[in-house]
Order: C-alpha cells, then structure tokens, then sequence
C-alpha cells in the first residue's frame, strides 16, 4: 500500500517524528487543524463554483428579468403625473 508513494515503515517513521515533535496532547488539536483547514478550503471552492454557476444562469426574479429602460420609463410616466396633478 503506497500512498504519495511513501510505503507503510515510511508512514510509521513520519508519524512517530510528528508524535516527538508536538507531543500526545498536542496531535488532537494538530489534527483539529488541520481538518479544520481542509474543510475551509472545500468549502471555498466549492462556493466558488457556486458563485460562477448562479452568474451563468438566466434572471429568475423579475426584477431582475426588467430592463432598465423600462423602469425609468415607468418612473417618468410617474412623475410627469405627479406634475400634472399639482
């Protein structure tokens, strides 16, 4: 079993290090990290090709569906009423 190729005895030595190095109470928190890390950056990456999906797709409220044109046309047909009534 390899995994980035490093075998299980080269796994066990990288392992044993770690354990030296920040100690039995420190791996949970090392851990938790570096969990927390991964799952951050999934995240981002996934709300980023959310992000680029909703962008791609077509209005879906209608608000969005109106032209501009058509709004500050009815916004002036609006006030010049508003004129004439006073």
């Amino acid at each position: 079993m390899k995994i980035l190729g490093l075998g299980v005895p080269e796994l066990v030595v990288i392992l044993l290090v770690v354990l030296l190095i920040f100690g039995p109470k420190n791996l949970p928190k090392l851990g938790s990290a570096i969990g927390k890390t991964f799952k951050n950056l999934r995240e981002g990456m996934d709300g980023k090709k959310k992000d680029e999906e909703k962008s791609a797709a077509p209005a879906e409220t209608a608000e969005e569906a109106v032209e501009p044109e058509a709004v500050e046309t009815v916004e002036a047909a609006a006030a010049e009423e508003k004129k004439a009534e006073a």
